[in-house]
């Protein structure tokens, strides 16, 4: 049971910005769909219209008319006010990371709970968890008061790798942005390019969020969202 005389499991600034950066994914995975909704077709390189092969399309119905998916209507245009929250979710977004990263780097937050040891990166300790996952096996689930060895490489790579990327992606579609950096789409090759990989990073992410639901059911769901909010977790056995 959780009780205030115990030490914290997650500092107040790992909670405050977890939850920030929750409501902020959720609003921009919302509006992320209704702004593929006015154009569901990805290219390459700089320039895609209608009038251009695209290099994929998402099967499914438009709420543009000039756009053709095959399909013989056209669904509710949305893209007014879904751009405006795409963008403001995206600044809470970044302001969220950035104060979890200069937190966790002052704390030692990264370092101590984050950082695989060298011993977690051993392919036999490698082996053993991959092969608890797919169990589905509650060591899988790892110890309440720390994180396996997947869930320490999963954490930095979105931290690290892809939340930067999907920023990044976006920035490079933004022509003001990009009049002033002109380097930040020039290196992706072209807006189009930046639109197909920020879709691609945001089907990633939106992978992550899934898998991490499915192992907070394994390891407890009330328990480990109650640690999130009160930071105190369960009392080792």
């Amino acid at each position: 049971m959780s009780t205030p005389g115990l030490p914290r499991r997650h500092a107040g600034f790992v909670r405050i910005t977890h939850w920030l950066t929750t409501l902020a994914f959720l609003a921009l995975l919302l509006s992320g769909v209704e702004v593929l909704l006015s154009h569901p077709r990805f290219y390459w390189g700089e320039t895609g219209n209608v009038n251009e092969s695209p290099l994929f399309t998402i099967p499914v119905p438009a709420s543009r008319s000039t756009v053709p998916t095959g399909y013989d209507y056209v669904l509710p245009d949305q893209n007014g006010w879904s751009r405006y929250l795409h963008f403001q979710s995206a600044w809470v977004l970044g302001l969220a990371g950035l104060a979890y990263l200069l937190g966790g780097f002052a704390s030692g937050h990264l370092r101590r709970n984050l950082v695989p040891a060298a011993s977690e990166l051993r392919w036999p300790a490698v082996r053993r968890a991959i092969g608890e996952h797919l169990r589905l096996s509650r060591a899988s689930a790892g110890d309440p008061w720390s994180y396996n060895s997947l869930q320490r490489v999963a954490y930095l790579a979105v931290i690290f790798v892809l939340v930067p990327l999907v920023i990044w992606t976006g920035l490079a579609m933004s022509p003001g942005f990009t009049a002033i950096f002109p380097a930040t789409v020039t290196v992706f090759g072209g807006r189009q390019t930046a639109r197909t990989l920020h879709f691609a990073l945001s089907l990633a992410l939106t992978l992550f969020l899934f898998v991490h639901l499915g192992m907070l059911v394994l390891a407890g769901f009330t328990s480990r969202v109650r640690a999130m909010i009160t930071g105190h977790a369960e009392v080792r056995p």
